[in-house]
């Protein structure tokens, strides 16, 4: 069937996503950071056990562009972003694409509260770029936007909204199902929310926190029940990230899931790399929340199924 009649209808959509696109450039460069290019088809992604690559050839094409972006800042590169399509097998549903465009930008120096910090300035000044001021309106709930944003910790998170204790919900290996169903509901429904210090266990790339090493220094953001960012201190110590790896390796083999070799020069490059903090925006459920539209499919020109 033929879906190019639908395509005008996307035009006011489409202006705003490239405003958003020129906004975001603005506040980076305006900030000293270098946009920089990474290759989409890549030897070896990170393995994760909650995300399947898509194959190209004996190869595969990136989930995302950080270990690229990693080797960057470990050769001296202190402020780097880019805006870049990523990929994941499997993904397709009213808030996921196969095949999605993130912004990723990374600090060296410094850590995910930082980052915290640069969410909140980002998407406040993309908005009043929009000409939206501080308020998004989304599913007819008013989002307000103005800094400074709430802070939950995924302890606290799971106490509030789901009576549970953390302790029990790792145990009983229901971390996901009770994040979908008993706590996003709930977060940044009024204004954005970071929820954080994730358990060690769920922050493959993330550094442990220095005074808890049962948590990671990692944070979601999300707004009106939806997940935006994914953002985290950076782990730099190649034994501990080699055994993290070789870990979800042996899990996804376990799974029947495919597996690449480990990506040896990213790990090779952990030595020189500074303390960074690292974060990736979901571009697309960023144009949802902005553009008041319920589906992913409605902020983008050209579903997998209109190809």
């Amino acid at each position: 069937m033929d879906d190019d009649w639908r395509l005008p209808c996307k035009a006011d959509v489409l202006r705003l996503r490239a405003a958003m696109n020129r906004a975001i450039r603005r506040f980076f460069l305006d900030r000293d950071f270098l946009e920089i290019e990474t290759p989409i088809r890549i030897p070896a992604p990170a393995p994760e056990s909650h995300i399947e690559p898509v194959t190209s050839g004996e190869w595969c094409l990136q989930t995302s562009p950080e270990l690229c972006m990693k080797r960057l800042l470990a050769a001296g590169y202190p402020k780097i972003f880019q805006i870049c399509k990523c990929f994941r097998a499997g993904e397709r549903g009213a808030h996921h694409l196969p095949e999605f465009t993130m912004v990723e930008w990374y600090r060296a120096g410094t850590d995910y509260l930082t980052l915290m910090d640069d969410c909140e300035i980002l998407i406040a000044r993309i908005a009043e770029e929009l000409g939206l001021g501080d308020t998004a309106y989304w599913h007819g709930r008013r989002i307000c936007l103005t800094p400074p944003w709430e802070r939950i910790t995924v302890r606290e998170a799971f106490a509030r909204y789901a009576g549970l204790s953390l302790e029990e919900v790792l145990m009983r290996d229901r971390f996901d199902e009770i994040m979908v169903c008993a706590i996003e509901p709930h977060l940044g429904m009024e204004r954005p929310v970071f929820l954080y210090e994730y358990p060690a266990t769920l922050g493959a790339l993330a550094r442990v926190k220095a005074e808890n090493q049962e948590v990671a220094e990692r944070f979601e953001l999300y707004i009106a029940g939806l997940e935006l960012a994914n953002a985290f201190s950076e782990l730099t110590d190649p034994v501990e990230q080699r055994r993290r790896f070789e870990e979800a390796s042996r899990n996804l083999r376990l799974k029947k899931c495919p597996t690449y070799p480990l990506p040896e020069r990213f790990l090779a490059s952990l030595s020189r790399m500074p303390p960074s903090a690292g974060i990736a925006l979901g571009m697309d459920r960023l144009a949802m929340i902005l553009a008041d539209q319920i589906t992913i499919d409605a902020v983008v020109a050209f579903t997998p199924e209109s190809l």
